[in-house]
């Protein structure tokens, strides 16, 4: 249930409330705008007698049942969006964040190269998976702990935050220590108790919705970190599986204004996996971007034809830098704000 104060409560009422809350079982979520304080009660639905209980209490409004199943992800919750902030930008309410890099560290000269010439062309962070899930058992499966020391130190010269993915609860904690966000790919997306794990790391969460996965589950597996107390989640549209195989998978544009309607955490763009071939990455971020898009991921490699994974999709230098150069422009159309390089 929702909890509404009235304008001028005092932070004893609101206190009283939170209390009361925690003592029913319930899990308090406050958010403060800038007239009006609402409380998220989250648990179990709440009986009428329950709910006349709060509206009885000094300082309360109104309270209003939830609707949605996804209650701390929901803009009943929350009715204004949430803004990530990191050292190089924001993203979410209207400022726009792009993570660019290898889809794989392979070795410290590739992914130290690719860091210097993403940071030169205006990305605000580093992508790179040292952890690598694979269709086959015996592709590339990443360098493991080493490809996270790699990652580290391309994040000491270039300042870049590091986003990349974690495979196993057991993972959490070691990929933690050296990245700044915790990527959750596709095939882990209802991975609960990885879900779990994350959420209770305290760090930043991309998560990348499943290739079968309707919207309402996607944000059904966004409520599992989020009700573990991490509030900063990142939700991305990577391509679903149809059956058109022209793509390598079918970009929901639509999800983007769809999931904005309907919950308060930023919502971000694959457009290199659903492409498959680089050719088509630029158009499909573009899209992404004027769909309302708050963040770009995007694969770009020093030299593409010889990368370990995904090499049809990823960009060479200078398609990234012209895939920049086209956000900027279609970014200051859409009167959006994209955060200027990190230079030094």
């Amino acid at each position: 249930m929702l909890i509404v104060m009235k304008r001028g409560h005092t932070e004893a009422e609101l206190e009283e409330v939170v209390r009361e809350i925690a003592k029913v079982g319930y899990r308090p979520h406050v958010s403060q705008g800038v007239e009006t304080t609402l409380v998220g009660a989250i648990g179990r639905g709440p009986t009428p007698e329950l709910m006349e209980h709060f509206r009885a209490l000094p300082g309360v409004a109104e309270v209003i049942p939830i609707s949605k199943p996804w209650k701390l992800a929901s803009l009943e919750v929350q009715p204004f969006p949430t803004v990530l902030e990191f050292p190089t930008g924001k993203t979410g309410g209207g400022h726009v964040t792009v993570a660019a890099g290898p889809c794989g560290v392979e070795s410290r000269e590739q992914t130290l190269k690719a860091a210097r010439y993403v940071k030169a062309h205006g990305a605000h962070m580093l992508r790179g998976g040292a952890f690598k899930p694979r269709t086959s058992p015996y592709a590339f499966q990443g360098l493991g702990l080493e490809g996270l020391k790699i990652l580290a130190e391309a994040k000491q010269e270039t300042g870049l935050p590091i986003v990349t993915e974690v495979l196993s609860p057991e993972q959490v904690e070691l990929v933690a220590e050296h990245a700044d966000v915790l990527q959750i790919g596709a095939r882990n997306a209802q991975n609960f108790a990885l879900l779990q794990a994350a959420g209770e790391s305290g760090k930043p969460v991309l998560l990348k919705r499943g290739m079968s996965m309707t919207l309402e589950e996607f944000l059904m597996s966004a409520e599992y970190i989020l009700a573990r107390g991490n509030m900063r989640v990142i939700l991305v549209e990577r391509g679903i599986r149809t059956f058109e195989r022209a793509t390598r998978f079918t970009l929901d544009v639509a999800a983007v204004p769809v999931l904005k309607s309907w919950t308060h955490l930023p919502v971000w763009i694959d457009p290199s996996h659903p492409a498959g071939k680089r050719e088509w990455v630029l158009p499909l971020a573009l899209a992404g971007l004027a769909a309302g898009a708050d963040g770009l991921i995007v694969e770009t490699h020093p030299e593409p034809e010889k990368a370990l994974s995904d090499a049809a999709q990823q960009l060479h230098e200078e398609e990234f830098a012209e895939l920049m150069e086209r956000v900027r422009r279609l970014a200051q159309a859409l009167d959006r704000t994209l955060s200027a390089p990190v230079l030094g």
